[in-house]
Order: C-alpha cells, then sequence, then structure tokens
C-alpha cells in the first residue's frame, strides 16, 4: 500500500482549483473554524521537532504542497501531492476572491504599520472588497493580553471572511490554533513573509527561479542572515534519506 505520508504528515494530492474551490464554499457557508498551512521542508522539520505544532499541521483543513523539497521528496517515495501552490500565490489568488466577492480581509502581522500599508494598498487595487491591517504583537513569543484583546475587538466587529497573519512559523500556525474560538468562521492562513513580497519591499525571484523550486537559494542570496533557517533544508534532506 502506498504511503500517504512524508516525515508523518499526511499529503492531501489537491489542485489550486479544488483548494480555492473548498474555501469558496466555507465562505459561502462557514461552520467552525477553517485553517490553510503551508508544506515546505522547514515546517515539516519543524514538526519532527515541536509535538503541538505537527498537530496543527496534521488537522488543518488544507494544507497546500508549498516547498518543492516536499514534491521531489513526494515523487521519491510515490505518494500523490497534488499540484504545488505556493503560500504567496494562493494569497493572491484569495485576495483576488475577495474582490470578485465582495468580502472582509483581515492582515495581522509583518513588520512596523505593514499591514496597514499592504491593506491600503489592496483596498485601492480591489475596491469592491474590505480591507482591515494592523501590526498585532510586538512578540509573538510573549504575546500580551491587551494586544490580543485588541486583535480580537477587530475580529468581532469586523467579523472577515479572510485572515492573513504573518508572524513566521511555527508562532503563527500556534497562535493561529490557540485562538480558533476568536477565528470561528473565519478563513485563516498563516503567510510568514508574504507581506514583504506582496508589498515589494522584498523582490520575488524571477519566474524561472521560482518554477525551478530555487526561491530559498534566491532568498539566502538576497539575505544571508537566513542562512541559520536553510540548515533545516539540509536536516529535511537527511531525515527523508534516513527514515525512508
Amino acid at each position: 500500500m502506498k504511503s500517504k505520508k512524508i516525515l508523518d504528515i499526511t499529503i492531501n494530492p489537491e489542485s489550486k482549483t479544488s483548494i480555492l474551490e473548498k474555501i469558496l464554499l466555507y465562505i459561502k457557508k462557514p461552520t467552525g473554524f477553517f485553517h490553510i498551512v503551508s508544506l515546505n521542508p522547514e515546517n515539516l522539520v519543524i514538526s519532527t521537532e515541536n509535538e503541538s505544532f505537527k498537530k496543527v499541521i496534521e488537522t488543518a483543513q488544507i494544507k497546500i504542497v508549498d516547498g518543492v523539497g516536499v514534491v521531489l521528496a513526494a515523487r521519491w517515495l510515490g505518494v500523490e501531492a497534488g499540484e504545488r501552490v505556493t503560500g504567496v500565490g494562493l494569497m493572491e489568488d484569495l485576495l483576488k476572491m475577495a474582490s470578485d466577492r465582495r468580502l472582509r480581509v483581515l492582515m495581522i502581522g509583518g513588520k512596523l504599520n505593514l499591514a496597514l500599508r499592504l491593506a491600503q494598498c489592496y483596498q485601492k487595487k480591489y475596491p469592491e472588497a474590505k480591507f482591515f491591517g494592523l501590526g498585532g504583537i510586538s512578540d509573538i513569543q510573549n504575546p500580551k493580553k491587551t494586544e490580543e484583546k485588541t486583535i480580537f475587538d477587530i475580529v468581532t466587529d469586523y467579523k472577515p471572511h479572510l485572515v492573513f497573519v504573518a508572524f513566521g512559523s511555527p508562532y503563527q500556525e500556534l497562535w493561529i490554533e490557540r485562538h480558533k474560538k476568536e477565528f470561528n468562521n473565519c478563513v485563516v492562513m498563516g503567510v510568514g513573509g508574504a507581506f514583504d513580497y506582496l508589498s515589494g519591499n522584498i523582490n520575488r525571484p524571477p519566474t524561472i527561479i521560482q518554477k525551478l523550486g530555487l526561491e530559498w537559494l534566491y532568498r539566502l542570496l538576497h539575505q544571508p542572515w537566513r542562512w541559520r533557517r536553510q540548515m533545516r533544508l539540509i536536516r529535511f534532506i537527511c531525515l527523508f534519506i534516513f527514515n525512508n
């Protein structure tokens, strides 16, 4: 029997079209909490080190196969992975959906005032939708109750359909899971550094680099400080080889 898992995380073979259809169906008739997570080598490695994070990833309503390393590992194992869908790409599709469907969008996190500026930018681009952005939490590893109260007061009043959280993994996913009751009836997605890319603060890799799956190398060349994070890619390869 073929395995459906990589490093003990279940891979659901889906296309971007089917993912968007599921999200739209939920928005039309929301029930409970809807969490979208990204599967990339870094997150899969973190899941082997953090049981709580592993549970969040495994139980998410949508798991997008983001990293090319996951795609290659799936091919090697004979695991059906479906279509590769990047987090930034899916976020762009959902923002377009917000315009088409006149949805309310909430952006939380990123650098100082980045979410606010990005929300203002998209409000001009997609005036049919509604956008709200806020920094939210100064230190996601030690969030203040006053900061969280401000956020969830806004969630209660604003009633967003789509929520994008940019605190970085695994903190954003764990924080979202802890507050799933407050995010009831919302589609919530942790987007890491997507705000920086969409705002133009960081240039996105050329299309050919994206197609080759070398975004990690492009980022490393432009952000050398990421080298410690990229060590997880090496660990992913080691874990993959010695566990299969």
